[in-house]
């Protein structure tokens, strides 16, 4: 027996343009012919009202709408009894919540606009859940009624008697210095209840940033700010929501550990995280959140966190019987090219050892500024050593950052010239820069169009990148008004777009939820194999850089004075030397292959250090 459907209606806020309307929507749907009011668009309202009760689930008024802004969607009926809340008519619902427990560090994963930061507003007291009554919202008494029995009910009744005290990290921390005035250290000890400001500014790499002020940080620098304002805080529930965006590999776990040492029997702690291994190294269990993004979000129950990770990567909730993705994503890491047959066609380029020495006085206004925020009153000295690459292959560079990984990227792309040894090759190239800002006046249509017009329209192109991407849901907005995520996907389009020999990427899963990395990193692989061109990556997702990589080069020395760029090696020696660096290893799951973090002096972790083996023990 097919199980009952219920329908939702979606009316987009950006698209929906009721002055501009002329009410096709209205006029072609069935159930307004018959006489009854399923649409109404009033030009004096913001918004086209959908009826969910009428709504037969047609479809016509989808198609028919100029500016493509309604959605109808069909979900399992038992999810209306589960509704936790919604903002509007026609607008996101999210259904039931995850149950964080003290002692025990709860993670959430999900793609982008299902509700994740919606269920930290709920869970840490600064939004009152409707349960779905949006116009005529319920009291408390009647919420805590609705959990009754269950563990949420115990965590309302505390926080509603003050008993509990909820920190949140903000997602965005790049809006921090136009909330917050002053230097570091003043910022921390102006919140530090524990008396523990030493110890965080040192575990998070700030001590020597503390009379910095905020306007002058980089995002790095932001992100540790934030994670140590709420690490000094006395509370009971501490939540972070992406720790690890704009950090490097050890500064990702440097704050999970710091992150774990918060626990206590009676506090509880909540994450959301995109890169998946530093979820897997942070989380004690797991929640998945699946739905149709800015539509609607369905938390699960809780799994064991290698469960629930799997859970979330197959597309499949066994405890539901219900499958959320067509398609499982599953990492073999040696799935490269079948290059045996075609070595000998290979073109191959060599560059000789060369060294870039630049000071404070020698760059441009931007740079200088970098300079000094990085390493004050110094010098950087970046040396490359000799190394080759060649057509079908992902050269991936791993370091920390200040080691000169986008110095090295500006080499490769004529931007920087070096100062002494040899020359780069002279080579087309395509290069997607490390930070995005949106200048061009006009659509996504428009500005592909421009710049990448013989290559969007291309049908190769179209299946290989563009539908990946999902870019043409998103071709007639204005570029300045894209998300980070939206313009990101929009970088990396007109970077492989680009005719080139070598494309340079640096840091393509900023922004990304997971499930947009896992497809952007498929993307450039499969882009890179079938042009047979070159590709240079900068990435500290590890399950990203590892599935893309060919080969790497490891960065080493002291960041932001002296470093080294290592010659190319291959994925297995290059990551064991990474990870020595680190101090830490990997395992892989033997159902999908994903990089696992050993937890730090585990069994597996001190079994792989004897034998000089940090990256993949199994075969």
């Amino acid at each position: 027996m097919a199980e009952k459907l219920t329908r939702i209606a979606i009316v987009s806020k950006d698209k929906c343009k009721p002055k501009k309307c002329r009410q096709e929507c209205k006029r072609s749907c069935p159930v307004v012919r018959m006489g009854k009011l399923c649409i109404e668009v009033v030009p004096t309202d913001k918004l086209a009202f959908i009826s969910e009760t009428l709504c037969i689930g047609c479809g016509i008024c989808v198609k028919k709408c100029p500016f493509e802004a309604l959605s109808i969607i069909n979900l399992p009926s038992n999810l209306e009894k589960d509704t936790t809340h919604r903002y509007g008519a026609n607008s996101f619902k999210l259904h039931r919540l995850p149950t964080p427990r003290p002692g025990e560090v709860l993670g959430l994963v999900g793609t982008n606009g299902i509700g994740k930061s919606t269920a930290l507003k709920i869970l840490a007291g600064k939004q009152k859940p409707n349960l779905g009554k949006f116009s005529n919202g319920p009291d408390w008494q009647e919420i805590l009624t609705y959990f009754r029995g269950s563990e949420l009910q115990n965590y309302f009744t505390k926080i509603l008697e003050d008993n509990l005290k909820a920190v949140v990290k903000p997602q965005y921390v790049d809006q921090i210095p136009k909330a917050v005035k002053g230097t570091v250290g003043e910022i921390i000890r102006r919140k530090d209840d524990t008396g523990t400001f030493d110890e965080v500014c040192e575990a998070l790499d700030l001590t020597a940033v503390v009379d910095r002020k905020v306007e002058d940080l980089s995002g790095g620098e932001l992100q540790r700010l934030a994670i140590g304002v709420v690490c000094v805080q006395k509370a009971d529930v501490y939540m972070f929501d992406e720790p690890s965006s704009y950090l490097d590999v050890k500064q990702r776990l440097k704050a999970a550990r710091l992150i774990r040492s918060l626990l206590r029997a009676d506090r509880y702690v909540i994450v959301v995280e995109h890169d998946l291994s530093v979820l897997d190294y942070l989380s004690d269990f797991i929640c998945v959140l699946y739905g149709v993004p800015g539509a609607y979000g369905v938390v699960t129950l809780p799994f064991s966190v290698r469960e629930g990770i799997n859970v979330f990567l197959d597309g499949f909730v066994p405890t539901e019987n219900l499958r959320f993705r067509e398609t499982a994503l599953v990492f073999k890491v040696s799935e490269t090219a079948d290059k045996e047959e075609e070595v000998k066609k290979m073109r191959r380029y060599e560059y000789t050892e060369m060294t870039v020495k630049r000071g404070r006085k020698q760059k441009s206004k931007k740079i200088r500024i970098r300079i000094r925020i990085t390493c004050i009153g110094e010098s950087f000295q970046l040396t490359v050593k000799p190394g080759e690459f060649t057509d079908s292959e992902i050269v991936v560079m791993l370091g920390e950052n200040g080691t000169g990984k986008t110095t090295m990227i500006r080499l490769l792309a004529g931007h920087l010239k070096p100062d002494s040894g040899g020359e780069v090759p002279r080579l087309m190239v395509s290069f997607k820069p490390q930070k995005i800002s949106p200048k061009f006046d006009g659509t996504v249509r428009q500005l592909l169009h421009a710049k990448i017009r013989d290559s969007y329209i291309h049908p190769q192109f179209i299946a290989d990148v563009m539908k990946p991407m999902l870019i043409e849901s998103i071709m007639d907005q204005e570029v300045r008004y894209l998300s980070g995520g939206e313009l990101q996907r929009v970088a990396l389009t007109l970077c492989l777009g680009t005719p080139a020999d070598v494309y340079l990427i640096d840091e393509p899963s900023a922004y990304l939820d997971s499930e947009q990395r896992l497809h952007a990193a498929k993307v450039i692989k499969r882009f890179i194999l079938h042009a047979k061109k070159t590709a240079f990556v900068v990435e500290h997702d590890f399950i990203m850089a590892t599935y893309l990589a060919d080969r790497v080069i490891v960065f080493d020395g002291t960041p932001s004075m002296k470093t080294t760029a290592n010659s190319p090696q291959t994925l297995l020696s290059g990551m064991n030397k990474f990870l020595e660096l680190l101090e830490i290893t990997f395992r892989r799951d033997p159902s999908n292959f994903r990089p696992r973090i050993n937890k730090l002096n585990s069994v597996k972790d001190t079994e792989q250090k004897r034998s000089g083996n940090f990256f993949f023990l199994e075969d």
